[in-house]
């Protein structure tokens, strides 16, 4: 009897013990490999995907952000892909908001999700928290707007660099969107953007496994310029051409889109608009590098060492 009784309650006792959930975050360059990898994982252990993809939010941009079809999802639920519109107002802080909330539901039944992306700022977002910034002003906006559409993505950058040398010194300044938030919030609060940063991470009851995936250079720039390629061929400047009443948004200021804008608008020839689209693209996926490996400590696999990355996921604890 006394031997049942202590194996009832070491029994007990070992479903009392919690399972740790953990988030599996997938990051690389654009066209590595991402989104195929985070299906397999997310089959694998029966899950689901949340995209950092920040472009692949809006309904209307699909063939220029190279949006996963329903095929390529494989039946993986995706979250926070078609999810906006390009004139809604979605900020990296409302993403942080929305995918602490949806990470507590999707943890009530698995216990591993998978979130990928190369938005570096919205990955930094998840991770660590992102800064507490004043609502924005509507009249400063469409003023600054006005602006861009104007003068252009160096008056911001020149303003950025009286305004706010320390975000100036610190961010990628050919990012638009990143660029124009920073000007917006120090003209608006009339205090440096970089003054609004948090400068401690927030705890989650989660275990958080970093993934990062690269492939040669080579490889990377063939399969830039084979997406560009297959890009053209399904219809981006179809897709593009509907949009260009809206290119002044913030959403449309990216690459793939703002070199059909100038095609559109007969500043360069066809043949101009593809190279400029994979030249502004690997130049992209080489700044996405140095983001992920400056600024978080990653594990770098190659997207093909999937049993190497299920057995980093399983032993991590």
């Amino acid at each position: 009897m006394l031997i049942l009784f202590l194996f009832q309650i070491l029994i007990s006792d070992i479903l009392k013990v919690k399972v740790q959930k953990k988030l599996v975050v997938i990051v690389g360059p654009t066209a590595v490999g991402k989104t195929k990898l985070a299906v397999k994982i997310a089959q694998y252990f029966s899950s689901e995907v949340i995209s950092a993809d920040s472009r692949q939010f809006f309904k209307e941009m699909a063939i220029g952000t190279a949006k996963p079809t329903i095929e390529e999802m494989e039946g993986v639920k995706h979250h926070f892909v078609d999810s906006y519109s390009i004139h809604d107002y979605f900020s990296v802080g409302d993403y942080e908001r929305e995918v602490k909330k949806l990470l507590a539901v999707l943890f009530e039944t698995h216990n591993i999700v998978v979130l990928t992306g190369g938005s570096g700022l919205y990955i930094k977002a998840v991770l660590h928290g992102i800064d507490e910034m004043p609502a924005f002003d509507e009249n400063l906006r469409n003023e600054l707007l006005q602006k861009l559409e104007t003068a252009g993505l160096i008056w911001f950058q020149n303003q950025l660099k009286t305004l706010d040398v320390t975000t100036y010194q610190k961010i990628d300044i050919q990012n638009v969107q990143r660029v124009f938030r920073a000007v917006e919030v120090s003209v608006q609060t009339g205090k440096p953007y970089s003054t609004f940063l948090r400068k401690e991470s927030q705890s989650v009851d989660y275990q958080i496994i970093k993934i990062g995936i690269e492939r040669e250079r080579q490889e990377l720039y063939e399969r830039i310029n084979n997406r560009v390629e297959a890009m053209m061929q399904t219809g981006l400047v179809e897709e593009v051409k509907n949009l260009i009443a809206f290119k002044h948004l913030n959403s449309l200021q990216t690459v793939g889109y703002k070199e059909v804008f100038s095609f559109l608008e007969n500043e360069i020839t066809e043949a101009e608009m593809i190279d400029k689209i994979k030249q502004n693209s690997r130049r992209y996926a080489k700044r996405q590098l140095t983001w992920f490996k400056n600024q978080d400590d990653f594990n770098w696999f190659h997207p093909d060492s999937f049993q190497d990355i299920i057995d980093k996921i399983e032993r991590t604890n």
